[in-house]
Formats: structure tokens, C-alpha cells, sequence
């Protein structure tokens, strides 16, 4: 589905042609056209993996392209490094504001560009060009304090104001309203809305829908790697937008898998009310029971694995409470391990597994956790545990102790699973549980995750593939803007149905 329309409301800034990209194994960007309009705000989207931030890198100087053609104001660009690109008037700030805390607003402001003689700065002169980049955006800062003491939205304008020059054409911001309230991205946008005015290009990579719509000229979808699609506002709807960004990747899947749904009428086993963390996730509640599949559904930075967390503990909760069968619940991962919840991470290797330890040692990590250090899982248990998991998911491996960096994608993940389910949990929380493995393997996952059902277990499913949601779930409840805003159950968990729900009431 690819939409081009004409945009005659600048002269074209920035055009890229045909950039590719690869790495081993993975084709990051698959001959992406790219073009930015001086005066406009234009909306770079798509989920994980789509290729906005290689993209971006490459624009920028990050990354050397493999292929394609970068053009500036019509001539021809090759930037060896970022600085270079700097130079040329493009500008990049990130989601994480890369300023010091420490240091005054002054400081931050003039840190690459000081003024001075025989090595003592003018602290005059540089007071003089900090107030002049915060003139540009309209900024009331004191400019003797430090940055650490002023507000998040706060943070982010100065760092715009830094990045911006004279002669500043191109301003690239990563999700800059991640960390903003509502009032705080609104300020935000009304510095955007006057630096268009003047007329340099700005791309906003985002994962917010209605931001996008409430400020953005023309939209640009990637996915896996690939351009979907560029329209102008106006001329495309939000499910149609949506459908754009997901895809139908695991049709197949859903109708294979999809199978009679429980009517939960199993044991509540835990009871989230108003549960939510300031700045990270609107008040929610949630109920799981036993013998039942819960899928959270919505766009990337919708709110799904902050949900996970904050059940988890990895992320505390500052409202709400958390209630479980027997009337107790932390807010932290040691006191959810000791009551039976486990946590299958979205980053598996980062945060799932430890690649230099082998499936065996991987598999018990939990259980010994759970344990405590002082009462070690002997040797021959571990490799009766270890075995047990290897034929019971299907792990293809020739023994337990094979490094489990070794295994395939879809292994490892069987890995994750083995560990959660080692320490015999009633509750399971998945957050994409078949992220970055095949589809042979996502059939497999998605089959396990039924039978875990059968045996009684809760289990909490997130993930970006609504496809896989649709078909593994008995409930499904839907984010969005981090925020859930409602459930479905029965025959209405449908695609359509929770595209629209994530699409909102405008359409």
C-alpha cells in the first residue's frame, strides 16, 4: 500500500534516493526514498525494527549508507560523520536530551562553541550567545542555573535551543514528547509550529497518533526496513495509517491457531486497581485468571510494556494497588518472583538471557533466584530440570550446556520460557514473546502458549502483532497513548475491531 502525494508548500530540502542499508543477516533499509520540505513538520513512523533510526543515522552522518543518494537543497551531501552534517545545518535531538545536568544552562548552551583568549573563556560573551539561541525559541531561562534543576520539558526545549543555529535547514526530533504531560508537549509544539514558520524542515519520529495528527504536515510509513508510503495529513485516516505501519504478516497464523476461546470463568489470581506511574502510564485496572490468555494490544509506545513492568515491579507503581489470590502483592520483581509471577522481557538478550552461560545454567537462573543463593540447585537437579524443559519445548539443542547465544532466535526465546516456567509460576507475563523469530517458530510459541493455559497458569501477553493477539487470546485489553482504553472479549477480539479501538472515535 503505498500513498504518494504532492506537497507545494516548500522547496524540497532534503531528498534521499534509494538508501540501503544491511548488516549480517538483516537489510535494514531496502531502497528508501525519503524527501522533507523546508517548512514543514513531517511524521517519521513505524514500529521496532522498521528502520526510522537507521534512516535517521544515515541522514545525519551515523551510518555510511550501502547504497543511494543523498541530496541538500538539490546538491549532492556525503557526510563522513555527524559533525559534518552539523555543519550543513542538520540537527538531531534525541529522546534521551544529551545535556549535563550539572552544568549551568549557559554551559550546555556554549559547551562546543566558547569564547575566549589564551584559554580562559569569556563567560560574557558566552552568556551573550546562550541567551541568543534561547531568544530564537521565545525561552525564559535563568541562565545561571543548572539544567538538573529545571523540568523534563523544560530539558528538551534547551536542547533544541542548543542544537539550532543561524543557519540551521533541518531539525530531526526523536519521540520528544516520551517524557512530556500534556501542557508540556503542548509548549513543545508551539515551538515547533514557529520554527516551521521559519522555514526549517523538522522530522518527528513518534509513536503518538494523535500528536501526529494534531501537528504534522505530511506522514512517511517504514516497515521492516521498506517505505510504505508518504500522505499528507489530510488525506489519510488513522486506521488506514495503522494498517500501513502493522501490516498482515501472521494471517496465516491467526487462522491456524485461533481456536474456542475460555469464557473466564477461572480463579482471579490477580487484581490491578487504578495502577498506574506519573509521566509512564495512566491508572489502569486488570484482572487475570487462571486458565486464561490476556493480550495487550496497541501501537508501539502505547503503554504495553510498562504495563508488564509495573505489574512486575520492574517499574514501581505510585498509584493504585496490586491485589493477588491470597491477599498479597509487591512492588518489586524479588517480592512478584516469591509470588508465583515471572517476567519474560521483550530484549531477550539483554534482559532475558545471559549468552555467555549455556541453556542449562539459563534455564535454572530464576528457580535459584527464587530460591536464594545460600540454597544452590545442585548440579544433578539442574541438568534433570534442564533436560525435562529441552524435550518438553521442543528446544533444538543437543544438550543443556551448548551456549545459549548459539541457539536460533526462536530457541532462545523457548529458553526464556523454560526459565519463567522452571520456577512454577501461577502467573506469566510475555512481552513479545516472538519477537525476531520466524514464523515457523511463532507458530510453535503461540501453540505453547494455549497449553500453558490448560494447566492452569495466567498468562499476560504482550505484543505488537495484533494478528498473534487476535489468535492467542481469550481477552484481549487495549492501549493507547499510554493509556488502556478498553477491553474485548468473545468474537469481537477481531483485527478490525482493535485497529479501530486504537485508531480512537475520529476516524
Amino acid at each position: 500500500m503505498a500513498i504518494m502525494k504532492a506537497n507545494t508548500a516548500g522547496a524540497t530540502r532534503i531528498a534521499m534516493r534509494g538508501i540501503r542499508k544491511a548488516y549480517p543477516g538483516v537489510l535494514a533499509l531496502d531502497d528508501v526514498d525519503f524527501e522533507l520540505h523546508g517548512g514543514e513538520i513531517h511524521a517519521l513512523l513505524g514500529e521496532n525494527g522498521a528502520g526510522k533510526s537507521t534512516l535517521i543515522k544515515v541522514l545525519t552522518g551515523a551510518l555510511q549508507r550501502d547504497r543511494g543518494e543523498i541530496m541538500l537543497d538539490g546538491e549532492p551531501v556525503n557526510f563522513a560523520k555527524t559533525g559534518d552534517a552539523q555543519d550543513a545545518g542538520i540537527s538531531t535531538v534525541y529522546q534521551e536530551v544529551n545535556l549535563i545536568p550539572a552544568m549551568t544552562v549557559t554551559q550546555n548552551l556554549t559547551l562546543e562553541k566558547t569564547h575566549g583568549r589564551f584559554g580562559f573563556i569569556s563567560w560574557r560573551k558566552a552568556r551573550a550567545q546562550a541567551q541568543q539561541k534561547l531568544d530564537r525559541l521565545g525561552l525564559k531561562v535563568e541562565l545561571n542555573r543548572t539544567v538538573g534543576s529545571h523540568s523534563v520539558a523544560i530539558q528538551q526545549m534547551i536542547a533544541i535551543a542548543r542544537a539550532l543555529d543561524d543557519d540551521t535547514k533541518v531539525l530531526v526530533l526523536d519521540e520528544p514528547t516520551a517524557s512530556l504531560d500534556a501542557d508540556e508537549t503542548a509548549a513543545l509544539f508551539d515551538v515547533m509550529r514557529s520554527l516551521k514558520a521559519k522555514g526549517i524542515a523538522i522530522v518527528f519520529i513518534t509513536h503518538f497518533l494523535e500528536q501526529v495528527y494534531e501537528v504534522s504536515d505530511r506522514i512517511t510509513v517504514l516497515r521492516n526496513g521498506c517505505k510504505i508510503g508518504t500522505s499528507l495529513i489530510g488525506d489519510i485516516n488513522r486506521q488506514d495509517l495503522i494498517a500501513m505501519m502493522i501490516g498482515r504478516d501472521l494471517g496465516e497464523v491467526e487462522e491456524a491457531f485461533a481456536g474456542e476461546r475460555r469464557d473466564g470463568s477461572g480463579e482471579v489470581v490477580l487484581t490491578a486497581e487504578g495502577v498506574g506511574r506519573k509521566r509512564v502510564l495512566a491508572p489502569f485496572d486488570l484482572t487475570l485468571r487462571a486458565g486464561e490468555v490476556v493480550g495487550l494490544s496497541g501501537l508501539l509506545g502505547s503503554g504495553r510494556t510498562e504495563l508488564v513492568k509495573l505489574i512486575f515491579g520492574a517499574l514501581k507503581h505510585d498509584s493504585g494497588t496490586l491485589k493477588l489470590a491470597n491477599g498479597t502483592a509487591g512492588n518489586n520483581p524479588r517480592a512478584s518472583l516469591d509470588a508465583g509471577i515471572v517476567l519474560c522481557p521483550e530484549d531477550r538478550k539483554s534482559e532475558g538471557l545471559v549468552g555467555e552461560l549455556s541453556v542449562r545454567e539459563n534455564i535454572i537462573l530464576s528457580m535459584q533466584a527464587k530460591r536464594g543463593w545460600l540454597r544452590k540447585v545442585s548440579r544433578a537437579e539442574q541438568e534433570k530440570i534442564a533436560d525435562e524443559m529441552i524435550r518438553a519445548l521442543a528446544i533444538a539443542t543437543p544438550d543443556g550446556e551448548k551456549l545459549v547465544r548459539q541457539l536460533s532466535g526462536g530457541n532462545q526465546q523457548k529458553v526464556v520460557l523454560a526459565r519463567a516456567l522452571a520456577s512454577s509460576p501461577r502467573i506469566m507475563l510475555l512481552d513479545e514473546p516472538t519477537r525476531g523469530i520466524d514464523v515457523g517458530a511463532h507458530a510453535e510459541i503461540l501453540t505453547l502458549i494455549r497449553t500453558l493455559c490448560e494447566d492452569g497458569l495466567a498468562l499476560l501477553v504482550a505484543s505488537s502483532e495484533i494478528d498473534e493477539v487476535v489468535a492467542s487470546s481469550d481477552r484481549v485489553a487495549v492501549l493507547r497513548d499510554r493509556r488502556k482504553i478498553g477491553e474485548l472479549t468473545g468474537e469481537d477480539i477481531t483485527r478490525d475491531k482493535i485497529v479501530t479501538m486504537i485508531a480512537g472515535d475520529n476516524l
